[in-house]
């Protein structure tokens, strides 16, 4: 820390930026007439000091590698955020951007977007998001110092969070990881004003959560939220503490407002123009409304100065560093022409040697390539490594103290997992992917989301994809869990159907720039289907002819997964009966969709369709049309062996041959 860094605003000074913070978001809301004053102003002291005297962030460089994360995981306290940043001086965040807040077309949404505005560093609005992936943030930070050291890695994650972000199931599983990995950068600053909408919070809760953190393993200190000398010397106690940090904030909601701060009627309602008249006459702000006075804009503006220096001293280390191409590397696209090569020589040889593998245990074999030609991989699961098939030979355990390993054992913690695998990628310099079992996508689907909203390619491994794990039974067998994966925007739900069509649908998901992907892959053994090496990726294309039929089609069949091989074999009994029928293979219905409207005609064909998938017929429309035929599920599965199950809900070859028929007799 340089000398310039130690260096508070005048306690004068320093007050009025405060009070700047709080007449922005209550004349925002008002404009607006809608959003939520109470939190930004009862956590202006709070920001004001973290900005003023400890965050390192460059408003004219918001990427730079080596800046202060800061996640407003409270995101409905949004106008905190967009008032920070236009006070520091992010070029986007102008006055016109605050006078335009949730409206359409601004960059000043209802709630933080990533991608929206510079130096937002996630979406945040869903309560609890923020912090878990503030976790994954911080364990980048630690995994990416321990390569490159404190030179070029030694930042801090700040976590501004409420008490709904603490109530939130996630905020268990994150606190607990990060305290058990002793992730020290970390620091949450909890506004603890004991309100939530309903009113109080004792009116659902009596946590003592001070105490359920330290019982996690973090440093906790109680701080009055108001008092600018206690909460920087929590600040510099917590950074100087080597395990992750709660500052329990002690606040009034809405702070500065005469009649209505401390109540829950602050929270999510603009104050009315008589109570911000009233609030400017109580903070002395005599400026009219978006006015900022000048000396309050250079205050702020020393904030945005002290950063430009600390990163040209960075840029000065890493000009300098021996490991400066490497440190590059790792945060630029990964190799796509390397890996496309490696994957490509993969496939030959299984075309060539044709195994039977379960497509997880392939999933693995095709790991081994993508994690031997990308080293910023970062491997892990919830708990389920030798079922999942995450983890290769070379890569070893990220453990407390010791980050310099490439896999990371999430305990059994979906949720939190797919947050923190969030926030590694959002921080740069790793790519992430995770695994668990399919069924248990709905545990992370609220983080899946969030990857599909912020166009962070992530990578989720989901084992045990359908009635084919046998005895574990109806809770374990995700039937309708592929459809509502489909149903998402901006997701790649990838079904292979051999080792083949899994190394591809790997080589995609790691070179995607801005859409996630779940690989959802067999427990059982499936046969190679794709017997001839074809250089092209054809999972890219989403579906493609595996087997045409020869001459003019009679009837197509449409399988995904462990059904391809099956509708091979139906397809084999109804020729043998005279009919002519291709096979097509529909690794992804989502890349599908994205093909030319030529392309799609060419592979459907006009015959009649037969699609055929252990799951749910909800979303096959696309593909077979309203009046094909489906071969699946239509509810749930059973407790048995695998081959048993297949022929008790009539997935066999014998059966899909005679939907078949049935559907050419109706057509």
């Amino acid at each position: 820390m340089t000398t310039m860094e130690k260096i508070a605003p005048p306690a004068a000074a320093e007050a009025a930026m405060a009070t700047a913070l709080r007449v922005l978001a209550m004349d925002a809301v008002e404009a607006a007439q809608s959003g939520h004053p109470g939190m930004p102003m009862g956590m202006a002291d709070v920001a004001t000091v973290l900005f003023a005297r400890h965050i390192r962030l460059d408003p004219s460089r918001p990427d730079w590698p080596d800046r202060d994360r800061f996640v407003l995981s409270a995101g409905h306290g949004s106008m905190l955020l967009y008032a920070l940043h236009h006070l520091v001086g992010f070029e986007d965040m102008t006055l016109e951007e605050l006078q335009a807040f949730r409206q359409l077309g601004a960059r000043t949404a209802g709630h933080p977007e990533y991608g929206h505005a510079r130096g937002i560093e996630m979406t945040t609005g869903p309560l609890g998001q923020g912090i878990a992936t503030a976790v994954g943030m911080a364990l980048a930070e630690r995994m990416l110092n321990a390569r490159y050291g404190d030179g070029l890695v030694d930042h801090h994650t700040f976590v501004m969070a409420g008490d709904g972000c603490l109530m939130e199931g996630i905020s268990h599983e994150a606190a607990d990881l990060a305290g058990h990995l002793g992730l020290g950068r970390l620091i949450v600053l909890w506004d603890d004003n004991r309100i939530t909408i309903d009113g109080p919070v004792s009116l659902s809760s009596s946590a003592d959560q001070c105490a359920r953190f330290a019982a996690l393993g973090w440093h906790v200190a109680r701080v009055d939220g108001h008092d600018p000398e206690a909460i920087d010397a929590a600040l510099a106690a917590a950074k100087a503490d080597p395990r992750p940090s709660l500052l329990a904030c002690r606040t009034v909601i809405g702070q500065g407002a005469p009649t209505l701060a401390g109540s829950h009627k602050v929270h999510g309602a603009p104050l009315g123009a008589e109570e911000i008249a009233a609030a400017r006459a109580a903070l002395d702000w005599p400026h009219a409304p978006f006015v900022i006075p000048g000396p309050v804009r250079a205050a702020w503006g020393r904030v945005a100065r002290r950063g430009a220096a600390a990163r040209a001293d960075w840029e000065a280390r890493l000009a300098a560093s021996p490991q400066a191409a490497a440190f590059e590397q790792a945060r630029a696209p990964v190799d796509a022409a390397a890996l496309r090569e490696a994957i490509c020589a993969f496939k030959a040889g299984i075309s060539e040697t044709r195994p039977a593998h379960a497509t997880r245990k392939a999933s693995e074999l095709a790991l081994g390539v993508v994690n031997a030609t990308l080293p910023q991989t970062v491997g892990g699961s919830a708990d389920l490594t030798g079922s999942n098939n995450t983890r290769t030979p070379d890569m070893a355990s990220v453990t407390p103290g010791d980050f310099s390993g490439r896999y990371i054992h999430y305990g059994i913690r979906e949720h939190g997992m797919a947050a923190a695998m969030n926030g590694m990628a959002l921080h740069g310099g790793l790519k992430p992917y995770g695994g668990t079992f399919l069924a248990f996508a709905d545990y992370c689907r609220p983080a899946i989301r969030l990857s599909a909203l912020m166009g962070v390619p992530v990578a989720y491994v989901m084992t045990h994809d359908s009635i084919g794990l046998g005895e574990d039974g109806p809770t374990h067998q995700p039937v309708e869990t592929i459809a509502s994966l489909r149903a998402m925007p901006n997701l790649h739900v990838y079904r292979p159907a051999d080792a083949v069509e899994t190394a591809e649908a790997w080589e995609l998901a790691m070179t995607s720039a801005r859409t996630p992907s779940v690989l959802c892959l067999s427990r059982q053994s499936l046969p190679t289907v794709r017997r001839h090496h074809e250089a092209e990726n054809l999972t890219a294309r989403g579906a493609y002819v595996l087997r045409e039929s020869i001459g003019p089609r009679d009837l197509t069949l449409i399988a995904t997964g462990s059904e391809v091989s099956l509708a091979l074999d139906a397809a084999d009994l109804l020729e043998a009966e005279g009919l002519r029928v291709a096979v097509v293979s529909a690794p992804c219905f989502e890349r599908f969709a994205e093909e030319a409207l030529a392309y799609r005609a060419e592979v459907l064909g006009t015959a009649p369709r037969l699609g055929v998938e252990a799951a749910v017929r909800q979303g096959w429309e696309a593909l077979i049309g309203c009046e094909g035929g489906f071969a699946g599920m239509t509810g749930f599965g059973a407790s048995g062996p695998a081959p048993e199950l297949y022929r008790h809900f009539g997935l066999t070859p014998a059966r899909v041959a005679e939907a078949a028929r049935a559907l050419l007799t109706r057509s």
